[in-house]
């Protein structure tokens, strides 16, 4: 069994079928308002593989002019974002461990050709409450690492339901999907995988 560095905590199974499946149609509501767009890498523009949208007071863009932010309405509509659901806030409170409040939940939509490349997330000025991240649909293999780019990483299947914390010593370490398992869970009707990560921003 492998041990994870400080900090991180992998709780598997932590959302059963009936949760899972609650929680698609919750986020479904939060797209059909906030509707998926792709992001743009910061100076070069390129694209990224995942599409995402954004709940909360807060949601996380990036693109090639401004880079890496957070932003109190959509990108593309201009509308402020969807209230975070009392769904998430719930998860938030049984595992965070945090007396404050989720201001952004970034959803990510991974497609079977879709990666992240290891990042820190480090654009809140709160870099000490945690960061929780939601498994929903096909699993993928996540990776992990230190605090320093380019040290020891190691990598863990999350599959439907699994929920990661990010906190403490691991608040800030580096960590990225190397890759989606198609076809491994049928969750969402045209496959792919849902990541939900709630975050606290502001101090």
């Amino acid at each position: 069994m492998q041990v994870l560095p400080k900090g991180i905590r992998h709780i598997p199974g932590f959302l059963d079928r009936e949760k899972q499946e609650a929680l698609v149609e919750t986020i479904r509501a939060v797209v059909s308002e906030a509707p998926l767009y792709v992001p743009a890498m910061p100076r070069t523009g390129k694209p990224m593989s995942v599409r995402m949208t954004n709940c909360g007071t807060l949601g996380w863009v990036t693109d090639k002019e401004r880079g890496y932010r957070y932003q109190a309405g959509h990108p593309a509509t201009g509308r402020p974002w969807p209230a975070m659901p009392e769904a998430l806030l719930d998860i938030w409170h049984t595992v965070s461990g945090s007396a404050k409040e989720p201001e952004a939940c970034l959803v990510n939509f991974y497609a079977d050709d879709a990666r992240m490349g290891l990042h820190q997330d480090r654009d809140e000025k709160d870099l000490e409450t945690p960061v929780l991240s939601i498994s929903l649909g096909d699993s993928c293999l996540f990776r992990v690492g230190g605090t320093e780019k380019g040290g020891r990483t190691l990598s863990f299947k999350l599959s439907s339901g699994d929920i990661v914390v990010l906190g403490g010593e691991g608040r800030l370490a580096f960590h990225g999907v190397d890759k989606i398992y198609p076809g491994t869970s049928t969750l969402l009707k045209n496959g792919g995988r849902i990541n939900l990560t709630l975050r606290r921003v502001t101090i």
